[in-house]
């Protein structure tokens, strides 16, 4: 069965949702996924704040993962390819403003840039009618797990080397993933969050005019960029490296798209694809660091099943959970 939507956003809070109260947004049909998943969105939070030393109770400001980020802005032009395959707003070629969070990933906001970590990159895109539509990519290029309960298995085997060969032992199939991500040197402290690619593992089904659909995958690539004057060898490196890259001159990335083929399992967060097309379906330009949209309080919340018409989600159980542990996340963020 096809999931034709997911939360379609209003309009009314701009370039991913800004949240001051109560809980963001989430995709309908969520609530089914997590009756039938083994754990809950509040189990969840807990398991993964618990696994980075964080507390349980509702009073911390920080998001569960991808504490440490900030904000930046830019703007976004797609190619007539883009265009041929949906009907989406922001793939029309109109250059849309765009907001993009720089993250790593784990969930200690005081861990230096340095560590091993997942890097992470958030873009919401501002279409011309007001609404706005998200993707989020990590610099690991497979997900190595495929159900919410095994990701937080996964993460808490991460963070403690003892449960890590049990982990494997229960989840074989991860380990050609990890392999993959290893040899990627996926978790390796960047340059740059501009020289590294982010993957976007989840699937997405592309509607043109006539109705056509296509499943998809993302990646952000970058663009070279001048390389800024100085070195950065302190705990926030990439953050101050960054922006004295913007202070130079723009960032591009390119938005690569991969259109599956007959086979290719667009339900599975872990399947390997053999595109039938891998083309260049927009740049990216960040032009230089954003106002802080949760300074005065609020919460921003990337979402990647916020989509809007000529975009459709799969039945990927934890693309579908996500929108669920953000609104978690939310409430207890907020208190």
């Amino acid at each position: 069965m096809r999931r034709r939507s997911g939360h379609r956003d209003d309009g009314r809070r701009g370039p991913a949702a800004v949240v001051r109260g109560g809980h963001p947004p989430v995709a309908a049909g969520c609530p089914i996924v997590c009756r039938v998943s083994a754990v809950t969105p509040a189990a969840v939070v807990d398991r993964l704040r618990a696994a980075f030393g964080r507390p349980t109770e509702p009073d911390t400001p920080h998001r569960t993962l991808h504490a440490k980020g900030a904000f930046y802005a830019g703007t976004f032009t797609a190619t007539p390819r883009a265009a041929e395959l949906s009907t989406a707003g922001h793939l029309q070629g109109s250059e849309v403003p765009i907001l993009v969070r720089w993250s790593n990933g784990g969930g200690n906001h005081r861990a230096p840039d340095k560590a091993p970590d997942v890097r992470g990159m958030s873009v919401s895109f501002k279409l011309p009618d007001g609404t706005a539509t998200d993707i989020l990519g990590q610099t690991a290029p497979r997900f190595v797990v495929r159900t919410p309960e095994a990701f937080v298995e996964f993460t808490e085997a991460a963070r403690n080397p003892r449960k890590l060969p049990g982990f494997l032992l229960r989840h074989r199939d991860a380990v050609p993933a990890l392999l993959v991500n290893g040899k990627a040197r996926a978790l390796i402290s960047p340059r740059s969050y501009a020289a590294v690619p982010y993957f976007a593992v989840h699937a997405f089904r592309w509607v043109a005019a006539d109705g056509t659909g296509s499943w998809v995958r993302y990646v952000l690539r970058p663009q070279s960029s001048t390389d800024p004057e100085g070195s950065f060898e302190g705990r926030d490196r990439l953050r101050e490296e960054i922006v004295a890259r913007l202070a130079a001159g723009p960032v591009t990335f390119t938005l690569e798209v991969s259109v599956a083929a007959d086979g290719d399992d667009p339900n599975d967060p872990m399947s390997v694809w053999k595109p039938r097309e891998v083309f260049d379906a927009g740049t990216l330009t960040i032009t230089g660091p954003a106002d802080d949209p949760e300074a005065d309080g609020g919460v921003v919340v990337f979402d990647p099943t916020r989509v809007v018409d000529g975009i459709e989600l799969s039945e990927d159980p934890i693309l579908l959970f996500r929108p669920q542990a953000y609104a978690e996340s939310v409430r207890r963020r907020l208190g």
